[in-house]
């Protein structure tokens, strides 16, 4: 061994592969030492190649050795010397990174290796996709600590968090914010294994790394408030609770609670925010017709796009009084008069309202806002701080999808103004934005993608400081366009085959990864893979319980400034 070669137990040896087909290598430790999924690192030369342990085959230099039961026809130590030299365990190995170290240090070679570097002659090594293989016989080794860190980053280095350790010697595997943010992310799982804890812990990192600013619709009030686990009992802390200065709770609606607590302020809807697009994306939920597009358009026509659902609320349905001639016809202030008068059919313009019954009578949609919620959000956003959007009692698709996508369209609105005039005036650039989404399916649907805001981030807001991070059990319902934008994805176990087809849709060497992800526990195991990661790594995550709220706490900057200080309270850099 030179000094080269770490100093670490080799577990085997290459003896054969190509970079299409992976590279095999021959065993030297006993099987149960390296599991499927085993990052692993071979010396080849000047050249040291990361990968991936994608699967183990049991093998024999004669097949009757493999049949029969030798250790009973012989004596123990006869046995055990004839079953090593004859049974053998060979692993395949997908190859996905490659770093120059050079000639064996303290060498001629290595000294001048170092001054070409220095003298700018020799690109600094670094790593690089693998373009070649290596030698036979190369040695195979378990990735240290050092790897980990060569490849993943150090946890001490400021963007850096630790979102799990390798399931082998429970090394620290770090996640790049800045680089996680750039692009939109997923985090998958079956119901039941551990997405909401995940999120949470990355919403906690973003948060505490103060490098963006996140929305959170909570669907079923999980992120804000402190909670009590349905399984161990155990109370789990609320993102509110571990950032009190930086996180605001919004609540739904005019005096709603969430989990028997207020909420910062309350978000109430008025009806000239809301525009025909926000109904056509409830066709699926309400059971909208195809006229529907028709009926609104002509509502805009005739009341005006800041006063069309006010007016149209108020017409009554189906109301009638006699004429002249003792005839019934639709009264004036009807639904159907408004329709005969407006040129379209009645029974649609009847059906359309009877529909919009459950919009009508949400009392968080009224008439004029006592203050203009969606704005203070909008302002909060800019200015640094989180905001979790709880839903409350109104925990129906039709109340989800629709302030949700409202919300975000103004949203999105605001945020390419501000980019618009960053790049104009080069100051004031904005901050970046992260918008959280629960339930992604119920908006990211092959039917309803094309229609939402979301679908638009996904796909071109990334050059507008926003991106989302979607959280969903059936990753393969939502629209194949927007799962191919995602960057960085982090799964659970999938058991549906189609789920776990929609995961890896994209990626390289995705057939040998589906592996990988069927075989995960069914807790506390994710899949790290995609844009935001050097190479898929599977690994136990992080818990989500005290300790981790001390770890965090634990690394907090302390304020030395009043510029710090106002960091810390979750202003902007450019306050």
């Amino acid at each position: 061994m030179t000094a080269n070669t770490p100093q670490k137990e080799s577990i085997g040896y290459i003896i054969g592969g190509s970079l299409k087909e992976n590279l095999r290598a021959r065993l030297t430790v006993a099987a149960d030492q390296v599991q499927e999924g085993s990052f692993v690192t071979i010396y080849s030369g000047d050249w040291a190649f990361y990968g991936l342990v994608t699967d183990l085959q049991l093998g024999a230099t004669d097949p009757r050795f493999a049949d029969e039961q030798t250790e009973r026809r012989f004596p123990a130590a006869i046995a055990k010397s004839l079953l090593g030299q004859t049974l053998f365990t060979n692993i395949e190995i997908l190859p996905i990174l490659m770093m120059e170290r050079g000639p064996e240090p303290g060498s001629e070679a290595y000294r001048k290796w170092q001054e070409e570097i220095e003298r700018g002659l020799r690109v600094k090594p670094g790593v690089l996709p693998v373009k070649t293989v290596p030698a036979h016989h190369a040695e195979v080794y378990l990735a240290s600590a050092g790897d980990i860190a060569e490849i993943f980053g150090k946890p001490e280095e400021e963007m850096n968090f630790v979102i799990g350790y390798t399931r082998e010697a429970g090394y620290a595997v770090c996640l790049n914010l800045d680089r996680f943010i750039q692009r939109s992310a997923g985090v998958f799982g079956a119901t039941g294994t551990g997405k909401s804890f995940l999120t949470r812990i990355l919403l906690a990192g973003l948060i505490r790394r103060n490098r963006a600013s996140l929305l959170v619709f909570d669907m079923h009030n999980e992120y804000g408030f402190d909670d009590v686990a349905s399984d161990s009992g155990l109370k789990i802390k609320g993102l509110r609770s571990g950032f009190p200065a930086r996180v605001r709770v919004v609540g739904l609606g005019r005096g709603s609670t969430i989990r028997g607590q207020s909420p910062d302020f309350h978000l109430e809807i008025a009806m000239k925010d809301i525009r025909p697009a926000d109904i056509e994306l409830l066709s699926g939920v309400l059971n909208l017709r195809e006229t529907t597009p028709t009926t609104l358009e002509a509502l805009v026509a005739s009341f005006g796009i800041e006063d069309w659902f006010r007016q149209f609320r108020a017409l009554r349905n189906g109301a009638m009084v006699e004429n002249e001639d003792g005839r019934r016809v639709p009264a004036p202030d009807s639904v159907a008069a408004w329709a005969n008068r407006s040129g379209v059919h009645p029974m649609a313009a009847e059906g359309l309202h009877s529909k919009l019954s459950p919009l009508f009578h949400r009392d968080y949609i009224v008439e004029q806002a006592a203050a203009d919620g969606v704005g203070q959000i909008v302002q909060m956003l800019e200015q640094g701080q989180h905001v979790i959007l709880s839903f409350g009692k109104y925990d129906q698709d039709v109340d989800y999808l629709f302030v949700s996508n409202l919300l975000t369209r103004r949203i999105r609105e605001a945020w390419e103004r501000r980019t618009d005039a960053y790049r104009s005036t080069n100051t004031d650039e904005p901050r970046p934005l992260v918008i959280v989404l629960e339930e992604a399916h119920k908006l990211l649907n092959r039917e309803l993608a094309s229609q939402t805001t979301f679908s638009t981030i996904a796909r071109e807001m990334r050059k507008y400081y926003v991106t989302l991070l979607i959280v969903d059990q059936r990753p393969s319902q939502i629209y194949d366009e927007v799962m191919s934008q995602l960057g960085t994805r982090i799964s659970g176990w999938l058991g549906d085959e189609e789920d776990i087809r929609a995961v890896l849709a994209g990626l390289a060497g995705r057939e040998t990864l589906r592996g990988m992800l069927s075989h995960l526990q069914p807790k506390e195991e994710v899949l790290l893979l995609g844009w935001g990661v050097p190479l898929p790594i599977p690994l136990r995550s992080r818990r989500y319980d005290e300790r981790f709220w001390q770890e965090l706490s634990g690394n907090e900057v302390k304020p030395n400034d009043a510029k710090q200080a106002l960091r810390e309270l979750g202003f902007a850099d450019d306050l």
